[in-house]
């Protein structure tokens, strides 16, 4: 019977590669395509996994395509989550602090059910990282939610050829009380940080002294590499941090060194929204409806997506997936609209400027002609708390579909859904019906 089972899938998934020849044209549903204005009675067309065509009802579509009406509905972008832990990252250990070397893709599992959470919220894009106990946790992965066995089956590089990022955080969660190799105080963690960087712009001023001469070249370390990476503006820091002072010493290290950082979390953002937005670096935030847990987060409000965008900062949002559910995720930027943020920028927020924080919007953020066929099928306003993520498709392959009871019991289902006595189930449910399209 397993054996017949992965003879299915190798047969179905040659099928949909070969189904994907053929152009899928949406009809009927409003488009927001978020690079321009709601589309009413709109027509969508995709093919090989990219989009060929967006407009009004009057736009061509080819003899030979797939019509699926969505009247009704409502077509917007895949979900771009910047911060989230799923599939079980891990980064560095005790024996160090900073541990840039340690890469989140030697860990992550791909077959977690915790995948099927984020299908179910509409996520197509997410940057996962290693937790935020360490001043360096590692190295983050951008991943598309493809099928896939293995994590390379999900990786994505950036316009730089890279996976991911570098995970940084600083206020209490990498600061120790005990004696070690951990920083007892906030000026300590810094004054850390600052010392390897150091160490980093000399390994590049050797490296870049040996041009091409390999006998020159210094011996590899894999932890300056990705610092390196870094200084170079090639990878980009998703630096953890809470506390207003805590925020003006991520950007202050950031303009000392001149790497570039996305502000995560920023509960206090508010506080200092026009000092961030004067650095140019955007903020990645969560919504939380019942704070609580941590001391430096007490200042957190629904209102800093809000101060950020009158103040000017580009926003994104994130789940911190299990922090908040990845099946939640539209409501995060609901909450903050509800707030005062504008519905304009709460849109963009889960879309094109997260897809700018990873360096993929030229592939994904927007419904444009050219990128990835990245979408979500809703059943009314994004907003709103009786909207359901219907579809979610990735790179023209439908991922998830709410008809579909496996994938219902995905969105609405409780904890228990994910245990690991029923996943055997699941993914056999969730492989069956993905390859019928």
């Amino acid at each position: 019977m397993l054996k017949r089972f992965f003879i299915f899938c190798l047969t179905g998934q040659s099928l949909l590669a070969f189904g994907q020849d053929k152009p899928i044209a949406f009809t009927g549903a409003t488009i927001y395509p978020i690079s321009g204005k709601p589309i009413t009675n709109g027509v969508m067309i995709v093919q090989q996994g990219k989009i060929l065509a967006v407009g009004d009802q009057t736009t061509p579509i080819p003899a030979n395509a797939t019509v699926t009406n969505l009247q009704g509905k409502l077509i917007m972008p895949g979900l771009v989550d910047t911060h989230s832990h799923l599939g079980g990252p891990e980064g560095g250990d005790n024996s160090a602090a900073l541990n840039p070397e340690t890469r989140a893709m030697d860990a992550v599992n791909p077959t977690s059910d915790g995948f099927k959470k984020a299908l179910a919220g509409g996520i197509t894009t997410i940057n996962i990282m290693p937790g935020s106990g360490h001043l360096m946790s590692g190295q983050t992965i951008y991943v598309k939610m493809r099928a896939g066995k293995t994590i390379d089956d999900l990786l994505i590089t950036n316009e730089k050829g890279l996976y991911g990022g570098l995970k940084m955080a600083n206020g209490t969660n990498p600061m120790r009380t005990a004696a070690g190799p951990f920083p007892g105080t906030r000026a300590k963690s810094a004054s850390m940080v600052r010392e390897l960087f150091l160490k980093a712009r000399e390994y590049q001023k050797k490296i870049e002294k040996a041009g091409r001469d390999s006998s020159k070249m210094p011996e590899r370390d894999l932890r300056m590499e990705p610092l390196v990476e870094v200084l170079r503006g090639q990878r980009v820091v998703h630096f953890h941090t809470h506390k207003s002072n805590d925020i003006m010493t991520a950007i202050r290290l950031s303009k000392e060194f001149g790497f570039r950082t996305v502000l995560h979390h920023v509960s206090e953002g508010w506080m200092v929204a026009d000092e961030i937005a004067q650095s140019g670096f955007p903020s990645s935030i969560i919504s939380i409806d019942a704070p609580g847990g941590k001391m430096e987060a007490m200042n957190l409000s629904l209102g800093t997506g809000a101060a950020l965008e009158k103040a000017g900062a580009p926003v994104g949002f994130h789940t911190d997936d299990g922090i908040t559910d990845s099946r939640l995720f539209l409501r995060s930027a609901a909450m903050m609209v509800r707030a005062g943020m504008s519905r304009d920028k709460a849109l963009e927020g889960l879309t094109i400027t997260g897809a700018r924080m990873l360096d993929l919007s030229s592939r994904v953020g927007t419904l444009e002609v050219g990128k990835d066929a990245d979408f979500i099928v809703l059943s009314g306003d994004p907003f709103s708390v009786n909207t359901k993520v219907e579809q979610t498709w990735v790179e023209g392959i439908k991922r998830f579909d709410l008809g579909n009871p496996a994938d219902k019991a995905f969105l609405l289902g409780g904890y228990d859904v994910y245990s690991p006595i029923r996943s055997e189930f699941h993914h056999h449910t969730d492989d069956d019906h993905r390859h019928e399209q």
